[in-house]
């Protein structure tokens, strides 16, 4: 269903530490990621992911939809924008298949939220 939560990442520092914390908190299983950078969570509800580099960072929430293009096109519609994502916005194909396609985005008063079109309409 469009609109409703369907992935989380956390950014942390240091992702090898990042994996022993919360993996240790909440019992979560925590895996490689296909690039190596980060790892994916295995929670036993919503599925997440875990990324270096980004120390201090709030987790971010990606809502699902359907078309990715179609959103973020909305997005810009009504106001608001798509984050820039640097070197780590690219998207190879063996992450699109397991992970799906996302986008991080900001709404017309500039709060952040992602949106994420899962593999194959999952």
């Amino acid at each position: 269903m469009a609109g409703e939560p369907s992935f989380f990442e956390l950014g942390v520092a240091d992702p090898e530490r990042g994996r022993v914390f919360y993996g240790s908190l909440f019992d979560w299983t925590l895996e490689a990621g296909p690039t190596g950078s980060g790892f994916s969570i295995g929670t036993g509800g919503v599925p997440g992911g875990l990324h270096g580099g980004d120390a201090g960072a709030s987790p971010y929430v990606f809502f699902r939809v359907d078309d990715l293009d179609a959103a973020v096109a909305r997005v810009r519609k009504l106001g608001g924008s798509l984050q820039d994502l640097g070197d780590e916005g690219g998207e190879d194909a063996e992450s699109v298949a397991r992970f799906g396609r996302s986008a991080l985005c900001r709404d017309d008063q500039g709060s952040s939220f992602g949106l994420h079109e899962p593999p194959n309409g999952g």
